[in-house]
C-alpha cells in the first residue's frame, strides 16, 4: 500500500499538521513506529527547551543526536594500567579483579 499524506492533530497546541509521505518514509528508515505528536514548531520550542540544539526528527536534515559542546566533562578516575604499571585516568571506575590499561596498552590489547 503507497503511503498518503496524513493529516494529525498536535497534542500541545492542538493545530492540524501534515504527517508528509517523505517523513513517513524517514520516519520508518529510522525503525520509527510512532507517529510524530507535534507540529513542527511545538517541536522546535520543546527542543529548545531541553537545550536540544541539533538532530533527533527533522526531514530538513541536520545531524547529531546530542553529546559535545553541552555536555558535562567526562569524569575520570585515577588508575594503573594493568600491562606496564603506568598511572593513568579512565572515564569509568575501575572495579577490583578488572584490568584496566593506559590508552597505549588498550590498542595493543584491542588489537589482538
Amino acid at each position: 500500500m503507497a503511503l498518503q499524506p496524513k493529516t494529525l492533530t498536535c497534542c500541545d497546541c492542538g493545530s492540524s499538521f501534515t504527517f508528509s509521505v517523505e517523513d513517513q518514509e524517514f520516519f520508518a528508515s529510522k525503525g520509527f513506529s510512532n507517529e510524530p505528536k507535534r507540529c513542527t514548531s511545538c517541536r522546535s520550542a520543546r527542543k529548545a527547551e531541553r537545550g536540544n540544539t541539533g538532530g533527533g526528527y527533522s526531514s530538513g536534515g541536520g545531524g547529531g543526536f546530542g553529546g559535545g559542546y553541552n555536555s558535562a566533562p567526562r569524569q575520570m578516575f585515577p588508575a594503573t594500567c594493568s600491562d606496564c604499571g603506568k598511572s593513568t585516568q579512565v572515564p569509568f571506575e575501575p572495579r577490583n579483579g578488572k584490568p584496566v590499561y593506559c590508552s597505549d596498552c588498550y590498542r595493543k590489547v584491542n588489537a589482538r
